[in-house]
């Protein structure tokens, strides 16, 4: 049997977010791979073996699905949102780089609809003209170079949607993000908390930067900042395409 790697995305959280070829794979798949959390939220079924691991095991998770692939097993690694946005894609051919027995493996990347983009949608458009993704955790690069991007960024105007703003391990680096947009910004710039979008327990609150509090955001939630010329209409933030 000839084996394949599918790495997938799972959107945002609501099952109707699924793409029809993520779900198609994952009928197909013989083992499902990824973070417990994603994979819990695969039905268990004849055939099919669940493989969850810690959060923090992405080049181990690869390194087994790549093997589990290459022995034949049609295998799916799963990620939230898009695999491709700060997620399993780039931990797999991170993996595969040092594995060249396995560079002719039959693998496909199927994207998913990212948290930034499901956010967006429930608020407006926010991020309508040009913007930028930042992942604010420094589990995989310094804390230093997360606060020179958001300088970076936030001076050169572009709107933000920022990737786990804050976690009980790092309580207090996302004080220190609101006070360079603060200082960058100025306190009436819109921000956006956008916090598990299209579950249950979603919840979206926008209000001007000089009202934000570091415990506005959680892991669950997707920071969204807007430029100089995002506004409100209504119930809605955008940010107008004209914008320079």
């Amino acid at each position: 049997m000839s084996g394949s790697l599918v790495i997938a995305g799972l959107g945002p959280g609501a099952e109707s977010l699924v793409t029809p070829e993520v779900s198609a794979a994952l009928a197909e798949a013989t083992d499902i791979v990824g973070y417990g959390p994603y994979v819990a939220r695969i039905p268990a079924r004849e055939g099919l073996t669940l493989h969850a691991t810690d959060n923090r095991q992405e080049l181990e998770r690869a390194r087994h699905a790549l093997a589990m692939a290459a022995s034949g097993r049609r295998v799916v690694v799963v990620s939230s949102g898009d695999p491709g946005v700060f997620a399993m894609a780039a931990a797999v051919f991170e993996a595969l780089e040092g594995m060249p027995g396995h560079h002719e493996l039959d693998i496909r990347v199927l994207p998913g609809i990212t948290a930034m983009l499901a956010a967006s949608g429930r608020l407006g458009a926010p991020l309508g003209h040009d913007f930028c993704a930042i992942n604010l955790s420094d589990n995989l690069k310094p804390f230093a170079l997360v606060e020179r991007r958001v300088r970076l960024a936030a001076e050169a105007d572009f709107a933000m949607a920022f990737y786990n703003p804050r976690s009980m391990s790092r309580p207090d680096q996302f004080a220190r993000v609101l006070d360079i947009l603060l200082e960058a910004c100025g306190p009436e710039r819109l921000i956006s908390f956008a916090r598990a979008v299209s579950t249950p327990e979603e919840r979206l609150e926008t209000l001007p930067l000089g009202e934000a509090r570091p415990e506005m955001a959680d892991m669950r939630t997707l920071v969204l900042v807007g430029n100089a010329a995002t506004r409100r209409v209504g119930r809605f933030v955008y940010t107008p395409r004209s914008a320079s």
